[in-house]
């Protein structure tokens, strides 16, 4: 019996998340992904297949019976369901997930069980940039983006129409879609489901740059509110959600939950590893259980959380090569455990994207309270350096 995860291109919620929990579990793992020359050697079997589509996943794990199919790509969620269920597998339902990763879809299921309702425009490929009246100010992003890329904030008409020409001038096929804004404090709820229960992981408050784009620049812990949880488990429900990992995204505008977007994965950016060590569990061993099959009854999840954490990026202002960067480190302070991985290898030229592309390291303290590791944070990044040569 065998785990296997889809997956593109390598990510620390595979190589220091799930492989190593696989590990614990006594499971061996193949990776399945398009891309194998990337990923580096690690204990785990890596195999060249069409992870985009279904069939070709239930055909790669032919050779040994999977005991589990899980991925933690945004990409993949809607093919890795419909070739779990195909398996007899555990797995997310295959509409739900189809559904979270297309931002249309997502509003319009919101909005008929109503919840909520966003003004959105789609547009499809070659398709005018006309939004109508009272739209703005607005959000562009694709339709089916990740990682904040391609998403701004355009205050008008004018805005619009250059942003689209300039995203269609390198990627002609993408479709897009514009949202009205919406206002507030935007915070993070994240979620394990074994299909019938429904567990809070706890949630972010998350500060962003400055506009036009959207990168995430700090998070602070902070769950949602006993009301707002109630809110978003509702909006889920209406979408389907409750198997596995999920990561929503929200703002609370006039004591409404008003839903940014649904990730049907863990948390990223390393946020998921550091969210494992403030909840003092195995949370990657934990969604593989429930990949096995387990209920969530079976998981032993805190009922609150007493700490405080922090987790700051440190972000490229500039295109260029880095060139001098910290590597990792963990110590304490005090009574705040510290961290600092690498997001970038020293020497990479990159471009600057004004997306989370663009972090060179993540930085993070948990501690007793929010005084203490905040203190403690700044006074580790303080004697850190980054350098990006012209």
């Amino acid at each position: 019996m065998r785990l296997y995860i889809t997956a593109l291109n390598p990510t620390d919620a595979v190589l220091d998340g799930f492989l190593p929990a696989a590990a614990s579990l006594g499971l061996p793992v193949t990776v399945l992904t398009d891309r194998p020359g990337e990923w580096p050697s690690c204990t785990a079997s890596v195999v060249r297949c069409a992870v985009r589509e279904a069939a070709a996943v239930v055909a790669a794990t032919t050779a040994e019976r999977p005991a589990a199919l899980l991925s933690n790509s945004d990409h993949l969620q809607e093919a890795t369901a419909v070739a779990a269920r195909k398996l007899g597998l555990p797995g997310k339902d295959p509409d739900a997930a189809r559904i979270c990763k297309d931002k249309v879809e997502a509003r319009r299921v919101v909005a008929a069980a109503g919840l909520d309702r966003v003004r959105t425009v789609a547009l499809d490929p070659g398709a005018p940039p006309t939004v109508g009246e009272g739209m703005f100010p607005a959000v562009l992003k694709p339709r089916s983006g990740v990682a904040s890329e391609d998403a701004y904030l355009v205050a008008d008409d004018r805005e619009l129409a250059a942003r689209v020409t300039e995203i269609r001038s390198r990627r002609p096929d993408v479709a897009l879609v514009v949202e009205e804004y919406l206002t507030g404090e935007l915070r993070t709820f994240d979620t394990l489901g074994d299909g019938t229960a429904l567990a809070s992981l706890g949630g972010w408050r998350t500060a962003l740059g400055p506009p036009p784009t959207f990168t995430e620049e700090s998070l602070d812990w902070s769950p949602p509110a006993e009301q707002a949880e109630a809110h978003l488990r509702a909006r889920l429900d209406a979408l389907g959600v409750g198997f596995g990992a999920c990561h929503t995204e929200y703002v609370v505008s006039d004591g409404r939950v008003r839903l940014i977007e649904v990730n049907y994965r863990l948390i990223g950016d390393r946020m998921d590893l550091i969210l494992a060590d403030l909840l003092g569990v195995p949370l990657f061993e934990y969604v593989i259980r429930l990949h096995l099959g387990e209920p969530l009854a079976t998981l032993d999840l805190p009922a609150t959380v007493d700490g405080y954490a922090r987790v700051e990026y440190v972000c490229a202002d500039r295109p260029g090569r880095l060139a001098v960067a910290p590597g990792a480190i963990d110590l304490m302070h005090g009574d705040v455990r510290l961290g600092c991985r690498p997001l970038r290898e020293v020497g990479r030229v990159a471009d600057h994207t004004g997306t989370n592309r663009d972090y060179l390291a993540v930085l993070h303290g948990i501690g007793p309270d929010r005084v203490s590791v905040r203190a403690s944070l700044t006074d580790f990044r303080h004697d850190l350096q980054w350098t990006i040569a012209e």
